[in-house]
């Protein structure tokens, strides 16, 4: 820790806020990288367990996607899911209402990295400025007492560890900005396909209930098909 502090004080007054900038910008990216894994290790196994219980029977696929709701697939799939007797246009526009805020969800923290990427390096560069200022101030130029070498090698060493920091936090920040992005884009297909698939699963289901084939409960299925309830829906009603 003495050592970190010493060449913090090396680098110069700059040296503080890019200090600031690494510990910030680290902290964004455990945060992104807690919320990614949680998400990632589990959204394969929702899709998949929706959609194929989205096949069979729509109250279970619902079921099973307000479960997963802590994550942002389970909250895509649930969105649509949750409709009564929705349009499959209806359908449609629950789910890209719902992505397009899931997906400003996933870009959190990224201004941040886009701003630390800039301004590092151009806080290095200010340190490198008052750095040579420094240099050149205590170089003493034909005067009797001749140069301070000691001073002026200080002055070059604050630009030297100001400008290499600043680039270090300003890469360190854009690594974790690209893996965010192609992470994003990735969730922007896979949320495009399995929305696909959820829809035409329920326009199956919408289709066959127009023709009068509507999903029923197993009790009510099996009591329309006994021969009581069949003999009672051929029967008219007597006088």
């Amino acid at each position: 820790m003495a050592r970190l502090y010493d060449f913090v004080i090396e680098g110069g007054p700059v040296m503080w806020p890019l200090l600031g900038l690494s510990i910030a910008s680290l902290a964004c990216a455990l945060e992104r990288a807690r919320f990614w894994f949680e998400f990632l290790r589990q959204e394969d196994r929702v899709v998949h367990d929706v959609l194929a219980a989205a096949q069979v029977d729509l109250d279970k696929a619902t079921a099973i996607a307000a479960q997963a709701q802590a994550i942002p697939i389970g909250r895509f799939l649930l969105a649509p899911l949750k409709l009564k007797h929705p349009t499959p246009e209806t359908f449609r526009l629950a789910m890209e209402a719902v992505g397009d805020k899931e997906f400003i969800r996933m870009r959190k923290g990224d201004k941040f990295l886009e701003t630390v990427v800039a301004l590092a390096p151009l806080l290095g560069l200010l340190g490198t400025v008052t750095g040579l200022i420094r240099t050149f101030g205590n170089l003493e130029l034909g005067s009797q007492a001749g140069t301070n070498t000691q001073n002026a090698t200080a002055g070059i060493g604050e630009a030297l560890i100001a400008t290499a920091t600043g680039m270090l936090v300003a890469i360190m920040a854009l690594i974790f900005f690209r893996i965010s992005v192609t992470l994003q884009a990735r969730q922007v297909d896979y949320f495009a396909e399995a929305g696909t698939d959820l829809e035409l699963a329920y326009r199956q289901w919408h289709q066959s209930e127009g023709n009068g084939y509507a999903y029923a409960p197993a009790e009510e299925t099996a009591a329309a098909d006994s021969p009581v309830t069949a003999d009672r829906a051929t029967k008219p009603p007597t006088g």
